[in-house]
């Protein structure tokens, strides 16, 4: 079984539903017949995401999502649950992409997570072919939950 925790380490009460997306990410591993794995989704602000941007990717810019990979290919596991990293998640990107793209906060933060999740299982944008392959796979998901831009 697969679990998925979403912690909010901002100053804010977050009104968007964190259930829904929990049950979302769990589909998403299940699609990509993932069991038994954990993954951690972080909501910070903007400060602390550039923080850790500019520290990991020498980038001094606020992103929307970064991951954080835990597992290695060859890692012995004992208790053969997969952990496989940490999203974290600007929650100030969430507000200002939602409204830049006229559609609720609940699906962009749901977006960034699967996006984040889907960096965490392998999957990367860095060129036309595999962009499109991680762009296809977040609609599917999201209009499989009617979460609909």
């Amino acid at each position: 079984m697969n679990k998925i925790n979403i912690y909010n380490q901002t100053e804010e009460k977050i009104d968007i539903p964190f259930k829904k997306i929990k049950s979302v990410l769990k589909y998403t591993l299940k699609r990509e017949l993932i069991n038994n794995a954990i993954c951690n989704i972080i909501i910070i602000d903007n400060a602390k995401i550039q923080q850790i941007n500019y520290t990991y990717r020498h980038i001094n810019a606020p992103t929307d999502v970064l991951s954080f990979a835990l597992e290695e290919e060859n890692m012995i596991n004992p208790t053969n649950k997969r952990i496989l990293g940490d999203v974290y998640i600007s929650i100030d990107k969430v507000k200002e992409q939602s409204l830049k793209f006229g559609h609720s906060e609940l699906r962009e933060l749901t977006f960034l997570g699967i996006h984040g999740l889907l960096h965490l299982l392998g999957y990367d944008h860095l060129d036309e072919e595999s962009e499109k392959i991680m762009i296809e796979k977040q609609k599917e998901v999201l209009n499989k939950h009617g979460i609909k831009r």
